[in-house]
């Protein structure tokens, strides 16, 4: 039996040793040490021998059994770390291979011109107020100056709700708001999305945005509107623009104007854009009605204000020479990147 016991030593340290894998490995450890393994197999048939033999049997067979389980721990531990270091040098990266492009998102153009013209207001002492887009009659139209007979209380202009709900058709409203609720002076701008029943076309859309300004204080003068609108257009549009006032009826300011800036697709020169005149109009504005600020609780006798409001997609069309207002809404990346 001693001499079966060498030979299984022999034969299990052999294949430890010639073993490729963790798994061929433990296959061997199976096949000499478990349950029914060729080792476990004569240590059950030593009930065979006798009381001299058994003890010195059974001492060969536990060293046996010791040194198979250290060879197989050792070499457990050499075929992982080999299978490690094989596994790792699969995996090296070549870093001079071309990097994966990542694409980066960019500031859409609308909000680009937001943000640009909040920083222009911003600086020159303005406050960012909102307001809700949802309005009633009476501060989208009644606070305003438009009269019941206004045509844009008209169901083709607006987008009715209820019978005196209505979505917002500028963001005037929001001055009504601050005019009544905040302590004077008022020095403010009103940024956001308005609605209006229009067909969407290159120029229309039932959905764009708006800001618009308003000043309210003691002795306010249509020199301080015209200074800050100048001011303003050189700010947004280049030191060379040059800024024109024209006259103009609007319900809730008296006096009125239009203004119009250099053309910036010809610089004046005139252009199918600017129809020849070398300037093209961007914003309504004017000196608040007194009705207005009587509405809202001001004392049209002891104070003055002025108000303007301009299309965002308009100055951004103007500024980028964009020539269509549903690029901005139709999600082109093509378009977008540009930006």
């Amino acid at each position: 039996m001693k001499e079966q016991l060498e030979n299984i030593k022999k034969s299990a340290t052999n294949e430890i040793e010639t073993s490729k894998t963790v798994r061929e490995l433990e296959d061997i450890r199976v096949k000499y040490l478990g349950k029914k393994g060729e080792l476990t197999a004569v240590l059950k048939s030593m009930k065979n021998l006798s009381k001299e033999e058994r003890p010195i049997v059974g001492q060969v067979a536990n060293e046996i059994r010791e040194a198979l389980e250290a060879a197989l721990k050792d070499k457990k531990v050499a075929l992982e770390k080999s299978e490690q270091d094989q596994k790792i040098a699969n995996e090296v990266i070549d870093i001079t291979l071309p990097a994966k492009k990542v694409a980066i998102g960019k500031m859409h153009p609308l909000d680009k011109t937001l943000e640009e013209l909040s920083n222009i207001f911003i600086g020159m002492g303005y406050e960012i107020v909102s307001g809700r887009e949802i309005e009633s009659g009476y501060y989208n139209f009644d606070a305003l100056n438009l009269g019941k007979e206004h045509p844009a209380r008209d169901e083709q202009d607006t987008f009715y709700i209820t019978a005196d709900t209505m979505l917002r058709t500028a963001t005037s409203p929001v001055q009504v708001h601050t005019m009544e609720n905040q302590e004077l002076p008022i020095r403010m701008v009103a940024p956001g999305k308005v609605y209006r029943s229009d067909e969407v076309d290159a120029t229309h859309s039932p959905i764009f945005h708006q800001i618009e300004g308003l000043v309210i204080d003691k002795d306010i003068t249509f020199g301080d509107l015209k200074g800050v609108l100048a001011e303003f257009a050189k700010k947004f549009f280049g030191d060379k623009v040059e800024v024109k006032f024209r006259p103009h009826y609007f319900p809730f300011t008296e006096p009125s104007a239009e203004v119009d800036v250099t053309c910036v697709m010809c610089g004046g020169k005139g252009c199918s854009v600017c129809k020849g005149e070398g300037f093209i109009e961007i914003l309504g504005c004017g000196m608040v009605h007194p009705n207005v600020l009587e509405m809202s609780g001001i004392d049209s006798s002891k104070y003055q204000g002025f108000a303007f409001g301009m299309g965002i997609e308009r100055l951004t069309m103007l500024k980028y020479n964009i020539n269509d207002i549903r690029l901005f809404y139709e999600n082109d990346v093509r378009f977008l990147d540009q930006f």
